[in-house]
């Protein structure tokens, strides 16, 4: 019997699902790996078996361990995006960022928040392709404010908020990983973006 259209798209939709799932349990499994044998001393195949899948499987999710941490900074754009597209209709657009960027922290244990950046840090490929995602993540913040106030004269300065905010979150980062977590990263966040809208605010004073 010939599936319906109806049939077709179900399928289809639950495929998609099965995927998306599939690779959540990767990244989960390999993650529990990288923070209980460290990054080195984890291999492909372990992080396949944990996972229930054929290290075949595995490269047609990801192509090298790298990608499992990689994944999570990518993720981290689109979450900040969409909480950006959800900001009440009364925030700024640095406000919206930064409420954005608090939200998404919040749900990251400070314990794992401190494992993985200790992870990302130890491998150079990783940190090489980290600073790409920085671009990334300032695209995706980016669009979505143009989404939110999509005035053409807006443009310029929205992608300016884009960049500020994005170089907050790192020195925030940076701040976090050289105290090694003794202040929450959300305390740190609210300081960092505190200091740039006080430093753009005085220099309107100025001019």
């Amino acid at each position: 019997m010939k599936k319906s259209e109806r049939d077709v798209e179900a399928d289809g939709g639950l495929r998609e699902r099965k995927k998306r799932e599939t690779k959540k349990r990767i990244t989960e499994k390999g993650i529990a790996l990288f923070l209980e044998k460290g990054f080195d001393h984890t291999t492909l195949d372990e992080i396949a078996g944990a996972a229930g899948i054929s290290r075949r499987t595995f490269f047609y999710y990801f192509t090298s361990k790298d990608e499992i941490l990689l994944s999570l900074q990518s993720g981290i754009g689109e979450m900040l995006a969409d909480a950006v597209r959800k900001a009440p209709a009364s925030s700024t657009p640095i406000n919206a960022v930064r409420d954005a960027v608090v939200a998404v922290c919040n749900e990251i244990p400070t314990n794992d928040m401190i494992e993985m950046d200790r992870l990302m840090r130890t491998s150079p490929s990783i940190q090489a392709r980290k600073q790409v995602s920085y671009v990334q993540q300032e695209a995706e913040i980016y669009e979505a404010l143009r989404e939110r106030w999509p005035e053409p004269e807006r443009s310029t300065a929205l992608r300016v908020v884009a960049m500020l905010s994005v170089g907050a979150m790192r020195i925030a980062g940076d701040i976090f990983n050289q105290e090694k977590g003794a202040r929450p990263m959300v305390d740190l966040l609210e300081e960092a973006f505190g200091s740039v809208v006080q430093e753009v605010r005085s220099g309107g004073m100025r001019a």
